[in-house]
Formats: structure tokens, C-alpha cells, sequence
């Protein structure tokens, strides 16, 4: 439960909060609302951590947070949310492997037939993708141009096999991904709180080994994981 008990805080001498007092318990969703400069971004971040309250305290599952720094808070309850999220993330794409093995097993319904030739733009598409994908997580030049080279390399892995494959199934799997990738971004860019602090870029020494890990993920990926996991050969017979 995250209780805050007459809380007062502001910027520098002049104040935001005066005596706010909250508490969520187990299971409820509790709504913020107020217009703006009525202080709804800074009683978050002060119950986070990140803007130290002047009086009064904060308190999560009976714990003083009033003097925490940010990360301190964070390890009371990222670890199980990470744990859980991972779980959820690995069956989802367990269940999606699963049910487009059983559609493929059933037959495919196709909605158009690609020319050959399109295999090999996804082949070029792809690549690039991956090497966005590792970028997100070796921030360099890249990710501070495309600010969310993980979204644009979905988009671009999702794109790319949609031009290759004309079924039904293919259409409905590769066009949610996609339409989720824009749709997220769409979000974002529309966000009105400052978002997670800016991660440090490396530069283009962080660039060139998102491009070599990249590489070798999508050579790793199309020699091994498609024909072998996913059952369609790549280089050799094509998607």
C-alpha cells in the first residue's frame, strides 16, 4: 500500500504541494487529475523520489520512502514486476509461435501471392532492423537520431514481412505487430510528463558495435532460428 501523509514540496523557494495527502491500497487504480501547474508532476515526482519533500512523509507496504533516492525506491519493487513481465512477455510469444504453427499445420489462406522478387527487399529491410533493435540497448549515434530505434526496427521487421508473405495469417500477425509500433510511438510523442532521464550516448563507437552484435544477430537468426525454429528457410530457398 503507498500512503502519503500531509506532504509539502516545491522548487527551490517556491511551492508546489501544500499538505497532500493519498493512499492506494492493494488492488485499486487511483486517478491524478487537476489541470495543469496544479502540481500532479511533482507529487509524482516526489513520491518517486526524484524531488525531496519539504514535511510530511511517504510510505510504501509500511516502509519510509521519505528520504529514499530514486533508484533505492526502485529496487522495492522492479525486480518482481521484471520477473513477472518477462513471464508474461514469454508466453505470449510461446502462444504466438504455437497458434501460427497450428494455422500453418491447418493450411494457409492466401489473400495475394508476392512476386519472388520481394524476398529479397525484406532480406535488405531486415537487417537493418535488427541492428536498430541492438541499438536500443548500445545507445550511440543511432538511437539518439532515432530516439526509439527499438519501435523503428519492429516497424521495419514488421513491414519487411508483410511485402513477403500474402496469407491471411502473415497479414493478421506481422500487421498487429506493426500497427502496435506505430500506435506506440503515436503515444509518445503525444506524452506530456518529462518521460525516463536521458540515457548517455556512446557515440559512434557504440554505433559500430550495434552494427557488428546486429550483423551477427541477423546472420545468426537467418542461417539458424528461421529455418530450424520457425521452419522457413531464408538464404537458401527464400521466405
Amino acid at each position: 500500500m503507498l500512503r502519503i501523509t500531509d506532504v509539502h514540496a516545491g522548487y527551490g523557494a517556491t511551492p508546489i504541494l501544500f499538505g497532500v495527502s493519498l493512499e492506494v491500497r492493494p488492488g485499486e487504480a487511483v486517478a491524478l487529475l487537476g489541470k495543469n501547474g496544479m502540481g500532479k508532476t511533482t507529487l509524482m515526482k516526489t513520491a518517486i523520489g526524484f524531488l525531496k519533500p519539504w514535511r510530511g512523509t511517504i510510505e510504501f507496504e509500511g516502509r519510509d520512502l521519505t528520504r529514499l533516492a530514486p533508484h533505492d525506491i526502485a529496487r522495492l519493487g522492479v525486480g518482481p514486476y521484471k520477473i513477472l513481465f518477462s513471464i508474461v512477455s514469454f508466453v505470449g510469444l510461446w502462444l504466438i509461435g504455437w497458434g501460427f504453427a497450428e494455422y500453418r499445420a491447418a493450411g494457409f489462406v492466401n489473400i495475394w501471392m508476392p512476386p519472388p522478387w520481394t524476398r529479397h527487399i525484406t532480406l535488405l529491410l531486415v537487417w537493418p532492423a535488427i541492428i536498430c533493435v541492438v541499438a536500443a540497448y548500445i545507445p550511440g549515434d543511432i538511437k539518439r537520431v532515432l530516439k526509439h530505434p527499438m519501435l523503428v526496427g519492429v516497424k521495419l521487421w514488421a513491414l519487411a514481412h508483410l511485402i513477403a508473405n500474402g496469407d491471411l495469417g502473415s497479414i493478421i500477425l506481422f500487421g498487429s505487430v506493426l500497427a502496435w509500433a506505430v500506435y506506440d510511438r503515436i503515444t509518445l510523442k503525444r506524452r506530456s510528463d518529462a518521460g525516463a532521464p536521458p540515457i548517455p550516448s556512446g557515440g559512434r563507437r557504440n554505433d559500430f558495435f550495434a552494427v557488428a552484435v546486429g550483423t551477427l544477430v541477423y546472420f545468426a537468426l537467418g542461417f539458424w532460428f528461421h529455418p530450424w525454429v520457425i521452419g522457413v528457410p531464408v538464404f537458401r530457398a527464400g521466405f
